[in-house]
């Protein structure tokens, strides 16, 4: 009997739906050390919808929230948040093998099938080393980003432990691309510090552009001490393209559009960061310095395509991803000029790579749709409000005009499925539906569609 359950679950359990049923462990047990009395305030409201959407929201490093963090949670909550953060930004496999390999334990085919499915990889070799150079390289970032800011934060805060304390949230928040803050305003507080802002949106661009982006950057600078001739690969060159372009054009939108809005009256530098910063933010990293709710209805509309977008592939972010975003443009660019084919930086992309981009396009484009639909008519909201929640919490990036804890039930069970197919992925959400690949044994004859 034994084996036949095994054999259902070797059969069942593809890596996959693993990844799933871990992830839905971790925002359990996320709700239950949340709801813990030490690590909230007694005063502070909380009920089951408030834990399971917080806890999602940690999980998946949205920053989404129908509660204020900095009046709910004792500094021991806190903390327990920045674990959950971590555990949501870098994996839980990436942080599941790095426990693996201090207890000695053997990784076997099973696990590295496991880590090359949260990661988005293509094959099992050379998994566990990269995984243990992403988490030092993140964790060095996340140490030098409190540091910077803590010291800095010496001048805002009475004590050096608060200043600190603040610092190490500011950076594990950025570079997780959470969208937490323990201020209550987000950085709005800091509308008017650049420094502040220009270390955040550094972080903020570290975690969103790519794991697989900063092993190669790294490589790159220690070419020298090494002795190794390093080229950069297709993934990095299209990935680093894309975000460039995406911030750049996200600022000089949002400037465009707001230049008679917003910011009517502001400085040059003013607009220059109040630009910048959102766009930046709207990657994945989900903090602001200006209250969402006063911006214009088209640049609303423009940050919720960026959302939509969202950050890098194998990174802290969610969203279709800049790589498949390319990859769609990329298509409908060479189709429309004839050509059957893509080519780009004098390489040539993989069939199955655009046909999962259009994929993933299609399906993220029909469950924002649905989505957009069901909450108008369940929630007493305007469509644009609507509109951007929706992308948001698929996007993981956590940007809100203000709805979000006045959402219905059902309402926010929604926001937090999006944000849980959004940090799982759609390839790894459609496997968990499908099941295992499979190759067809035969084919019937084939005939052509009429289309367009």
């Amino acid at each position: 009997m034994w084996r036949k359950v095994k054999e259902f679950a070797d059969h069942q359990l593809t890596p996959a739906r693993v990844i799933v049923i871990y992830y839905i462990l971790t925002v359990t047990v996320s709700m239950i050390l949340l709801s813990l009395p030490f690590a909230r305030r007694p005063e502070a409201p909380w009920s089951f919808i408030d834990a399971m959407f917080t806890a999602v929201s940690a999980v998946s490093v949205t920053g989404l929230s129908t509660i204020s963090v900095a009046e709910t949670f004792t500094p021991i909550g806190i903390f327990i948040l920045i674990l959950v953060l971590q555990v949501g930004g870098i994996g839980i496999m990436s942080l599941g093998t790095f426990f693996w390999i201090i207890m000695k334990k053997k990784i076997g085919i099973k696990e590295r099938r496991l880590i090359m499915t949260d990661q988005n990889q293509f094959n099992l070799s050379g998994m566990v080393k990269m995984l243990r150079q992403i988490i030092i390289i993140f964790v060095l970032i996340e140490l030098f980003g409190a540091l910077i800011l803590g010291t800095y934060f010496l001048t805002y805060f009475p004590t050096w432990q608060e200043a600190y304390y603040n610092g190490l949230f500011s950076s594990v928040s950025a570079t997780t691309n959470a969208g937490f803050d323990i201020t209550g305003n987000s950085l709005i507080p800091f509308r008017d510090d650049y420094f502040v802002q220009l270390v955040h949106m550094i972080l903020i661009t570290l975690g969103a552009i790519g794991f697989p982006v900063l092993l190669e950057v790294k490589n790159f600078f220690l070419r020298k001490r090494t002795g190794n001739t390093v080229s950069f690969s297709l993934n990095t060159k299209l990935t680093t393209l894309t975000y460039g372009i995406l911030v750049l054009t996200g600022a000089v939108l949002f400037f465009l559009f707001e230049k008679n809005g917003f910011l009517q009256g502001k400085t040059w530098d003013e607009d220059i960061f109040y630009s910048l910063f959102q766009s930046i933010s709207t990657r994945s990293g989900g903090l602001v310095t200006m209250d969402i709710s006063q911006l214009q209805e088209e640049t609303l509309f423009i940050l919720s395509g960026l959302m939509f977008i969202g950050a890098s592939p194998s990174s802290v972010g969610g969203g279709i991803r800049t790589t498949t975003f390319a990859l769609a443009m990329l298509f409908i660019f060479n189709f429309a000029r004839g050509k059957q084919s893509i080519k780009v930086f004098k390489r040539e992309i993989h069939e199955e790579d655009f046909v999962k981009a259009v994929l993933v396009v299609s399906f993220s484009v029909i469950l924002c749709f649905v989505s957009v639909a069901i909450l108008m008519a369940t929630e007493d909201f305007s469509l644009s409000a609507i509109f951007f929640e929706v992308t948001s919490a698929f996007g993981t990036c956590g940007m809100s005009t203000g709805i979000t804890p006045d959402l219905s039930v059902f309402g926010k069970f929604i926001i937090m499925l999006l944000m849980f197919i959004g940090r799982v992925g759609i390839i790894s959400f459609i496997f968990m539906i499908g099941g295992k690949e499979r190759r067809d044994n035969y084919h019937y004859p084939k005939e052509r569609i009429i289309i367009g």
